[in-house]
């Protein structure tokens, strides 16, 4: 390792025996709805975050009670698909064990909030029932693979999920304290357990892998640790683009933190993929930040000892020379909506779901609607970066039967809904998380309407903006990549960022700080004129403000290199 001294977390891992801590005793005491400190840390390698009511807290603290607390799950879906099956299983978890139903989240799987201490049991074993897990969904090691949605719509596109399963399989922590802790395995004792990828702490910091399909670059790809550009060739998958470092993670008032989009650094065959992930992996392991946990991600280590050394040593450690980029083409960042028919015959219904949350709420049947459609689905789910979903693998002659559906519990908006509602993105923020200085996800049904009624006033109503919501800087909606983005400050006060563009390639910049909604407004209308009356044919908002010179171009570092290769 890097560093010496390991900080207190590190020390935790060091001490946890493979991430058991103290867990199990924490579960079974029913003094407090709460773990200990040092096992929340741990929990999170087991897919849960413990969190409380924000909204009660003052309440709470005043009638001498501790806080609501309550647990948040996540699942390990790699690509984000689903089947018919375990999506009814899901649904019954949030309805017997969680609160708020069920969360589509920006890493294409599920999140169920609010389930109590002495409910994180039978929920992981549900979970498990349904053929799926939580297990390092959350965490110092690689969390979550995503991958641009719709990969059946081709021979192709299936590889690639293939290949992200691939990914996902090859990096579960090896350790057996999730089936001792959750599903009642048998307990180790005197056997050597082994880590052989993240060793005895881990990796320094979370690690995410995102796939993309040119032309279409719905996961972010330029926003992951690793980011892997499928290059398909002759309707044959030839291999993957490499761009390491991105990150969307900072803190105020913090220069030394930042959001970095991935560097390209070369190209590799699908046979060397797994050893080059793993290379880049095991490299940040060992030389990553142990000692300031604001310092522990890949963008740093790159940024701290250099884009060439990295590639230096990835390619000493691998025994494998990176090819050079190979060509290729974004021309959009979000998802696409209604019907969609692939290469055999079967089609694909994206739908749309604000903030990703699917719940019966205030007249909506949201959640409803979508079970009543599992029921009958004879294909699969797929959920989206964007928190949307896809209807996929849907034979013509079942079309018929899902329509009616969805228009019989309101799950066909996309038809009427503004460019800027589909594309919107938000955090879940409060009252739940625990790091949110403002509202995302609940501000984001009151802002929409606004900004749409500013839009059509100068003829922009049907335009394709990006929208991200944040409720502080840690980037989980990934806003360093919207047009526009909100990231929270203070209870209803916000730094409007802007500039970055349609395809995902430019992180936006500063231009307003700490500001409330009337002044939000005033200035996206002013922009929004000029952007009207000045545009040129095709031109998009962000690429218009950076053209314009509204904002400056972001500096040459936050750039993927080698982008004059790109066609």
């Amino acid at each position: 390792m890097s560093n010496t001294t390991l900080s207190h977390l590190e020390q935790i891992k060091v001490d946890s025996r493979h991430l058991r801590g103290t867990i199990e005793e924490g579960l079974n005491d029913p003094v407090t709805g709460a773990i200990s400190d040092d096992d929340n840390k741990l929990l999170k390698f087991h897919g849960s975050y413990q969190q409380d009511d924000r909204d009660i807290r003052e309440e709470r603290r005043k009638q001498k009670l501790e806080p609501a607390y309550s647990f948040m799950i996540r699942a390990r879906l790699p690509g984000g698909v689903v089947t018919p099956a375990q999506w009814l299983v899901f649904d019954d978890i949030a309805t017997t064990y969680a609160g708020r139903g069920l969360r589509i989240t920006t890493r294409q799987t599920f999140q169920w909030h609010g389930v109590i201490k002495r409910d994180l049991k039978p929920t992981m074993q549900a979970i498990n029932k349904a053929m799926a897990t939580t297990i390092a969904a959350c965490g110092d090691v690689n969390r979550q693979v995503v991958s641009s949605v719709n990969p059946l719509l081709s021979s192709q596109h299936r590889l690639v999920q293939e290949w992200t399963q691939k990914l996902s399989d090859h990096f579960i922590p090896r350790t057996r304290a999730y089936h001792e802790i959750w599903l009642d395995g048998e307990k180790i004792t005197d056997e050597p357990e082994e880590e052989p990828i993240y060793g005895d702490t881990y990796l320094p910091r979370k690690f995410k892998i995102g796939v993309a399909i040119p032309p279409t670059n719905d996961s972010d790809v330029f926003a992951q640790d690793l980011g892997l550009i499928a290059i398909i060739e002759n309707g044959e998958l030839r291999g993957f683009n490499v761009a390491i470092g991105g990150g969307m993670g900072a803190t105020h008032g913090d220069d030394t933190t930042y959001a970095r989009l991935g560097s390209l650094i070369g190209f590799v065959p699908p046979e060397q993929l797994i050893a080059v992930a793993e290379g880049v992996i095991t490299l940040q392991r060992d030389y990553g930040n142990r000692v300031e946990r604001q310092h522990a991600r890949l963008k740093y280590t790159i940024d701290h000892r250099g884009l060439d050394w990295f590639k230096e040593q990835l390619e000493a450690r691998t025994g494998i020379t990176l090819q050079a980029v190979r060509p290729y083409h974004f021309d959009q960042n979000g998802d696409r909506y209604g019907w969609e028919e692939g290469e055999d015959g079967k089609w694909h219904l994206g739908l749309y779901i604000e903030s990703g949350r699917l719940w019966d709420v205030d007249g909506g049947q949201l959640q409803t609607g979508i079970r009543e459609i599992a029921k009958i689905l004879r294909g699969e789910f797929r959920m989206t970066c964007n928190q949307n979903l896809v209807i996929a693998n849907v034979a013509a002659k079942d079309r018929g039967k899902i329509d009616k559906l969805v228009a019989q519990y309101g799950l066909d908006g996309y038809k009427q809904q503004s460019g800027i509602r589909r594309h919107s993105i938000a955090c879940v923020a409060l009252p739940t998380c625990g790091l949110a200085m403002a509202e995302s996800e609940r501000y984001l049904p009151q802002l929409l309407p606004k900004l749409e009624a500013l839009l059509d006033q100068h003829g922009l109503a049907n335009e394709p903006i990006l929208l991200r919501l944040s409720g502080c800087p840690n980037g989980c909606s990934r806003p360093y990549l919207g047009e526009i983005a909100l990231v929270g400050r203070a209870m209803g006060r916000y730094d409007l960022r802007l500039g970055a563009n349609y395809t995902g390639e430019r992180l936006n910049v500063p231009y307003r700080q700490n500001i409330a909604e009337p002044e939000i407004l005033s200035t996206l209308d002013t922009l929004f004129g000029d952007y009207a009356k000045h545009r040129q044919s095709g031109e998009k908002f962000g690429d218009f403000l950076v053209r314009t010179e509204v904002i400056p171009a972001p500096s040459q570092k936050l750039i993927p290199i080698v982008l004059d290769t790109v066609v």
